[in-house]
């Protein structure tokens, strides 16, 4: 019997080599008839076994009739319908074969975008420990998201997944990106909101948000990925294309490098939609919403009335304040980089953002300013010298009648 091997190598020395049938065969010791079949062939030579009869085929067909005037009729009742007797899953079987050849055909759909429609969200969490500062690590989560037509991917680090964060990242993505998709498509992220149900329940600070932006939202229901099937997919991507070989200083420099290459990754060709990303860019754009003039405020913002350490604490962490706020209500805003204190608009405190927990975060013209204040206390708490009129001791003397 011709092999596979020996098909294949005949036809090598035929066509490469141009050597003759009869060459050939004295080579590899094989008749000439078995060199012609070779090479007639186009395909390989693969064995077949012979199909072997089954005890269902005296009954096909009854068991096709019964199927062209009922389709769905299951197995069992057929078998009652046809007399069978045997076992019942050689039957099943052969049913299982026969059954499609009498529904309707049921052609699947895709999945297809319009532009502008729609954008999916998500929180990628990657596998890797970003260093904070001071020797502290963290695994900080990525904002991940991809609009449905242009597949372009958006991302960026945040500090956590509380909620102010994270409008803050998606707030600053929809700012790259330059428009607002006409929907948002979520999982049961705590700081969106749940679906409980088919009810969807927002937060309150995701209502002002996308209230705000005028963009519709929804919600999936639990343990159903394929909703947002675009994103999870960006999100592997991201862990098996972008992460591989990389090293990290800080989430500054996760970000710088996430973004380079985002850039080179929406200029790739895209499998799904056969073109690159940035190619459809233009059209998505166009058919979005714009960012309003007045932007949703994400930041997380909380009023205190400073003691006289004159320090805030936010998270873990504390922070100086100008001491002229001591004893005063001050406002306290942070965003994803700043936190910023403020006295009656007048700003009091600005300090870059610390991932690193506990730690006390000190402005020299906050200690210079708290080092005068104490001089200047100092100096007015000094006694001034009095002249007090010294009383001579003989009165007493003579009161008492002593020598």
């Amino acid at each position: 019997m011709l092999t596979v091997e020996d098909w294949a190598e005949i036809r090598r020395l035929h066509f490469a080599e141009r050597l003759g049938k009869q060459t050939i065969a004295k080579r590899l010791g094989v008749a000439r008839n078995t060199v012609k079949d070779a090479i007639k062939r186009n395909d390989p030579p693969a064995y077949r076994r012979p199909r072997r009869g089954s005890a269902v085929d005296p009954f096909e067909p009854q068991i096709r009739e019964l199927l062209k005037d009922c389709n769905t009729m299951p197995a069992t009742v057929i078998a009652e319908r046809i007399g069978w007797t045997r076992g019942i899953t050689i039957l099943k079987e052969r049913i299982a074969e026969l059954r499609p050849l009498y529904l309707d055909p049921d052609p699947y759909q895709r999945t297809d975008y319009q532009p502008g429609e729609l954008a999916q969200w998500d929180l990628w969490i990657p596998p890797v420990d970003i260093p904070v500062g001071y020797g502290h690590s963290a695994r900080l989560p990525v904002i991940v998201g991809v609009p449905g037509y242009s597949r372009v991917i958006l991302g960026r680090m945040i500090p956590s997944r509380q909620a102010a964060d994270l409008l803050s990242g998606h707030l600053w993505c929809l700012h790259r990106l330059g428009a607002v998709p006409r929907k948002g498509v979520y999982d049961n992220e705590g700081a969106i909101g749940r679906n409980r149900g088919g009810r969807m329940e927002f937060t309150r600070e995701f209502l002002a948000f996308k209230g705000a932006l005028g963009m519709g939202a929804v919600i999936l229901k639990g343990g159903f990925p394929e909703g947002k099937g675009l994103v999870e997919r960006a999100n592997r991507y991201l862990e098996t294309s972008f992460l591989p070989g990389r090293s990290f200083s800080d989430p500054d420099d996760f970000n710088a490098q996430l973004w380079g290459w985002l850039d080179k990754a929406n200029a790739r060709l895209h499998r799904g939609i056969k073109c690159r990303p940035i190619d459809r860019l233009n059209e998505d754009l166009a058919a979005m919403m714009p960012l309003p003039p007045v932007l949703p405020d994400t930041a997380h913002r909380f009023s205190i009335r400073l003691g006289r350490d004159h320090y805030v604490r936010f998270v873990t962490c504390d922070y100086s304040v100008h001491p002229k706020a001591i004893g005063r209500r001050i406002d306290v805003a942070v965003d994803l980089e700043w936190i910023t204190a403020t006295l009656s608009g007048e700003q009091v405190a600005r300090h870059k953002r610390s991932l690193c927990p506990h730690r006390t975060i000190t402005a020299v013209e906050h200690a210079r300013a708290r080092r005068e204040l104490k001089d200047s206390h100092k100096e007015n708490q000094l006694q001034v010298e009095v002249d007090v009129e010294m009383r001579d001791l003989t009165v007493y003397d003579d009161a008492f009648g002593v020598a």
